[in-house]
């Protein structure tokens, strides 16, 4: 019997913010490795959860973050530990 799915905190359509620089592991294309994807801050909304790959038991969202111009970019893996709803300090 396989144990129970964790609650997904975060919906798809809700708004967050990113907790901490996100960098590039190499697997956006398009980008340097190592580039910032989004800064610590940036909003954005989640487009879609689901589970890593390598182990069935580790969350992952797609969250689509603003831009400087406010027009959002490409959808970005992020981990639950990277997202929060708090919004920064202005």
């Amino acid at each position: 019997m396989l144990p129970p799915l964790p609650v997904i905190p975060y919906e798809v359509g809700e708004m967050v913010y990113c907790a901490e620089d996100l960098f590039n592991d190499g697997g956006m294309p398009g980008a340097d490795e190592d580039a910032i994807l989004a800064p610590a801050g940036a909003r954005g909304v989640v487009v879609q959860s689901g589970y890593a790959e390598e182990d069935e038991s580790q969350m992952i969202y797609l969250v689509r973050f603003e831009d400087a111009s406010g027009e959002l970019g490409p959808p970005i893996g992020c981990l639950p530990e990277e997202l929060t709803q708090q919004a920064p300090a202005a």
